[in-house]
């Protein structure tokens, strides 16, 4: 697994570069299913409260029955889509958003997937799904910060962030 994390960081300069041509999104969906389905709510968490982008995150399987009345030319779709049980089902919406113009950013690794998207951050190939959650996540963050830099963010500083909750 340490090699295969290292593969993925070894590619943060070109996510980082990849995001900037996302600064001026206001809000994007961010879907998965299965094993990544923690993925996504962690990918669009990051984008919440370090971006300040209202990021939707979704299991793909209930994207389709409400969520994706959202999506229209240019709304920009961030899918997590590792081989595995899921990954057909996930395929088939990605080419489904293509159709409705979405902006894909995939974080896969699936040539098929990769192919749908336009901005594809491909992972390591041959990783068991359950262990593809360690991997996927790290370009998600990356992404993340990319989009900070781009806007010109502190992502040490974020407005309104505590790192201390307070229950009773």
């Amino acid at each position: 697994m340490p090699a295969l994390m290292s593969e993925v960081v070894a590619s943060a300069p070109n996510i980082l570069g990849a995001a900037t041509q996302y600064r001026d999104i206001g809000a994007c969906a961010v879907i998965s299913r299965g094993y990544n389905y923690a993925t996504a709510f962690e990918i669009a968490l990051k984008l919440k409260e370090l971006a300040y982008i209202v990021a939707e995150p979704c299991s793909s399987a209930d994207f389709v029955h409400g969520p994706m009345a959202m999506v229209e030319r240019g709304f920009p779709v961030l899918a997590v889509v590792p081989d595995g049980c899921v990954a057909e089902e996930l395929v088939d919406l990605l080419r489904r958003l293509r159709e409705r113009g979405a902006r894909l950013v995939v974080i896969a690794n699936r040539d098929d997937a990769l192919a749908l998207a336009q901005t594809p951050l491909p992972l390591p190939a041959g990783v068991p799904e359950w262990l593809s959650p360690l991997l996927a996540v790290v370009p998600g963050q990356l992404f993340t910060l990319g989009l900070i830099e781009a806007k010109g963010l502190d992502p040490d500083r974020p407005r309104g962030l505590r790192k201390v909750t307070l229950t009773h």
